[in-house]
């Protein structure tokens, strides 16, 4: 057995198991301590956690404050919404009912002025002129063959509202039926004029202000024989063309041998003067 090494302690083996004995406690710890700092990492996440915690619980609390808000007020909402539509159905049926007395004195002031201007020539050729106008402008009721078109949504619209019928849409088709040579129409028995206005109200379309249903029938009196052609080779023709094919809206149009369209009754004189 050698001798030891000159100068190397008899316990220079144990040096480890000393350290431990003599110095328990990590230098690294006495370190942070001196800067101050907790020695313990979880300490300082603690303080995030309750943050987290509380604005999880304050959510959750605005959010079922709201929910129970709105279950509050939908009763509310649903009456004011009736309310609003039992008001619209009202003021549009006292429409319905001026506009047919429109209609009745109109057919009196005609048979008034027919009588009166019995045997007078010069007279009877001005009523004439005037019924004669009164076709375009939509003041007298009109009688012959024409064709129906019918349009509506594309199905499945209620999820794209790009496949929906819109009023320019509308307006699109009637100034080419205008433009085929139609001399009367009409769109959802809604006679028109050159005042009529075809206007979106949010999701309804209106015509003369009246709200309008699926699907929508417009009637043109005119040549049968010769409008369908005429309205294809339109620029409106293109138009409904490209929305059947790839949109998926409805489009038919038929012919039929006599249509009857009411006059507007909503053509009032603005303004005039006596004839020199």
């Amino acid at each position: 057995m050698s001798a030891p090494t000159q100068g190397r302690r008899l316990d220079a083996s144990m040096d480890l198991l000393r350290q431990i004995t003599e110095q328990p406690i990590d230098p690294d710890y006495a370190v942070v301590a001196a800067r101050g700092e907790p020695a313990d990492p979880g300490r300082r996440r603690r303080p995030l956690r309750w943050a987290l915690t509380l604005a999880t619980v304050l959510a959750g609390a605005l959010f079922a404050i709201g929910a129970v808000q709105n279950t509050q007020r939908a009763p509310v909402l649903a009456t004011e919404r009736q309310e609003l539509i039992a008001r619209i159905g009202a003021a549009e049926t006292t429409l319905d009912a001026q506009r047919e007395q429109v209609a009745a004195l109109d057919a009196e002031i005609g048979r008034l002025r027919t009588t009166a201007a019995a045997g007078d020539t010069a007279a009877e050729a001005r009523l004439a002129e005037i019924d004669r106008l009164g076709v375009g402008v939509g003041t007298v009721a009109v009688a012959g063959p024409g064709i129906v078109i019918t349009v509506d949504d594309a199905p499945g619209s209620d999820a794209d509202p790009s496949d929906r019928v819109l009023d320019l849409d509308l307006q699109i088709l009637v100034n080419g039926l205008w433009e085929s040579g139609a001399e009367a129409v009409a769109v959802n028995g809604h006679r028109l004029s050159p005042l009529t206005a075809i206007r979106g109200a949010g999701q309804a379309i209106t015509v003369d202000y009246r709200s309008l249903t699926r699907p929508y029938r417009i009637e043109a009196v005119g040549d049968a024989r010769t409008l369908p052609a005429s309205f294809t080779q339109t620029s409106a023709g293109a138009w409904w063309n490209d929305l059947s094919r790839n949109r998926g809206m409805s489009f038919t149009l038929t012919g039929v041998d006599e249509l009857t369209l009411d006059a507007d009754p909503g053509i009032v004189l603005r303004y005039a003067r006596p004839a020199r």
